[in-house]
């Protein structure tokens, strides 16, 4: 009954989660952030490191100052170490978060260009290159490649 329970608020966080992306990707950055972070104080530092990965790379993309744009970036870094710290009940979430460390790579990449700091930005470039050999061959996979392609030819350009 309580990993019924527990399954259950996480479903529960889950929707609220995707919920709140709907209304980022339908342009309402404000209220999105309002609802993730509302969500984060909800979940704490102790709250599933998934959950805290996935709101902590939303609340980024939902942020106007680029050094706070950063500080949810690695959050979302940190969060998703601690789905891979190697414990076996944690083996389907270490999977997940391979999956999501090219991304997470990228977006730092992507913030440190913003700070104007190329040499960090390369260093999380070069890692969101090598973990991308855990993406399937599929759209998001493909997408993020080429995202990682488009970041590499503005870092290395006049």
């Amino acid at each position: 009954m309580v990993e019924q329970q527990g399954a259950a608020s996480g479903d529960a966080v889950t929707t609220r989660i995707g919920q709140a992306i709907m209304l980022l990707h339908g342009g309402d950055r404000e209220e999105a952030r309002n609802r993730f972070s509302a969500l984060w104080a909800q979940l704490g530092q102790d709250g599933d490191p998934l959950h805290r990965c996935t709101l902590a790379h939303y609340l980024a993309d939902t942020q106007d100052d680029p050094g706070d744009e950063l500080a949810w970036d690695l959050r979302a870094l940190a969060a998703a170490e601690a789905l891979t710290d190697g414990r076996p009940e944690r083996h389907e979430a270490a999977v997940a978060a391979r999956g999501l460390y090219p991304s997470l790579h990228l977006n730092l990449a992507a913030d440190y260009m913003k700070l104007h700091r190329p040499e960090a930005a390369r260093v999380h470039l070069d890692r969101a290159r090598a973990a991308s050999a855990a993406l399937g061959d599929d759209g998001y996979g493909n997408g993020v490649r080429a995202a990682i392609d488009r970041l590499d030819r503005r870092l290395s350009g006049p």
